[in-house]
């Protein structure tokens, strides 16, 4: 008998985490949206769990919170957890056909995400630098992924697995169709 546990919409885990969060740092509406370089009235929708953010502007509150992105949009965690292919909380980009969808957040003592990534060919996801000293690991599972630290990309196959640091300018770009990757990111 499979027990079905609905979990929260992700506007919803959006708005209670970035809440949260930003209590705890004790910063105001208006000191984290000029932190995290978004509009103070876009802070106050997500916080509303009206709207939806880019994982650009989740990045940049996540940096502005010193929190990694998965604290975010990661849904309290239940003790067996399955996310079936195409479900899961995703999280698409401004700049191109670009999914990330997060399959494992790490805990308070091993901070480490693990996403999913579906790219498609056409432009570029240049990502701002993460927290620091973060490091993401990243293996292709279909298509062709250039990836890496601005100006030191490199083009993995399938299988391929390439290491970075995270709290760095780097970048994605898909080389063929349907790519699909998954990224592990690492925070001290």
């Amino acid at each position: 008998m499979e027990r079905t546990v609905p979990e929260p919409t992700i506007a919803a885990t959006i708005a209670a985490a970035l809440r949260h969060e930003r209590e705890r740092a004790g910063l105001s509406l208006t000191e984290l949206a000029r932190r995290a370089g978004i509009a103070k009235s876009t802070l106050s929708q997500l916080e509303n769990g009206v709207g939806n953010p880019s994982v650009e502007t989740l990045w940049s509150l996540g940096v502005a919170l010193d929190v990694p992105f998965s604290r975010l949009v990661e849904p309290p965690v239940p003790p067996l957890r399955v996310i079936r292919a195409g479900e899961g909380p995703r999280i698409s980009s401004d700049q191109l056909d670009y999914t990330g969808t997060l399959v494992a957040a790490g805990s308070r003592s091993a901070r480490r995400d693990i996403y999913v990534l579906t790219i498609e060919p056409g432009a570029v996801r240049h990502a701002e630098a993460h927290t620091p000293r973060s490091v993401e690991h990243i293996v292709v599972g279909r298509g062709r992924l250039r990836t890496g630290p601005a100006g030191e990309t490199v083009d993995l196959d399938p299988g391929d697995y390439a290491m970075f640091a995270g709290d760095v300018p780097h970048s994605y770009e898909a080389l063929a169709p349907h790519t699909f990757a998954v990224l592990v990111m690492e925070h001290p």
